[in-house]
């Protein structure tokens, strides 16, 4: 009997793109779901009672939330391309470094552009951000996994796709080319990776959104 999969969430969401990027690299076939975030579905408010958000992934009626939970549980329920590296100390590190861009980049990210760049904001959100373009240097490769994506590559997709479109949109520069050369490269190898570029949301509609969202008054 097949497995019956299907993921909760909205386009725009790099949260759920994740989930999308993740399944797609497993090649897993699943049901979109289209949420709508002002009037949540029942089956949403069931499945995520905590934090009553997307994504929600469901796997045979066995609901899991939180993004990067919900990439675990699909590199481990399902073989193929591994999404986590097998050594223990890597691993490890791959978890580091999806948590750290999850609870103190994206915070700093979203700050400064919130603030459209203004220096103290943007200083903060960059040096956190060295932190990405040191490892890079590190690992020497094209992405973070090494010459293949992995765990830390699509925690980062938000930093690949839609940094810069909300550059685009407000005007800033966040991951200057002669700053972060290797970040840079990365953002380009990453999304025009087939597996990711199947994923990702039309550009012009997260340019509209940063717009709507982070844009002056008029």
């Amino acid at each position: 009997m097949a497995d019956e999969v299907k993921l909760h969430g909205v386009d725009g969401s790099p949260f759920v793109c994740r989930v999308k990027i993740s399944l797609n690299l497993k090649r897993i076939d699943y049901q979109f779901v289209v949420e709508d975030l002002t009037n949540k579905s029942a089956n949403l408010l069931k499945y995520n009672p905590v934090y009553k958000k997307v994504p929600v992934f469901v796997h045979n009626r066995n609901p899991i939330s939180e993004s990067l939970v919900i990439l675990e549980y699909i590199n481990d329920a399902w073989k193929g391309v591994p999404i986590l590296p097998k050594d223990v100390h890597e691993k490890a590190q791959a978890r580091f470094w999806a948590k750290f861009i999850d609870d103190k980049l994206t915070p700093a990210l979203f700050k400064a552009i919130g603030s459209h760049g203004q220096e103290q904001d943007l200083a903060e959100a960059q040096e956190s951000l060295q932190f990405l373009e040191n490892e890079l240097n590190v690992k020497g490769k094209k992405f973070f996994g090494g010459d293949n994506i992995n765990l830390v590559d699509i925690a980062a997709t938000f930093i690949a796709y839609w940094l810069g479109a909300a550059e685009e949109a407000l005007g800033i520069e966040v991951v200057a080319k002669d700053k972060f050369p290797k970040l840079t490269e990365w953002c380009g190898n990453y999304i025009n990776s087939q597996v990711v570029k199947d994923c990702l949301p039309p550009r012009d509609y997260l340019v509209s959104f940063f717009k709507k969202m982070f844009g002056k008054a008029q």
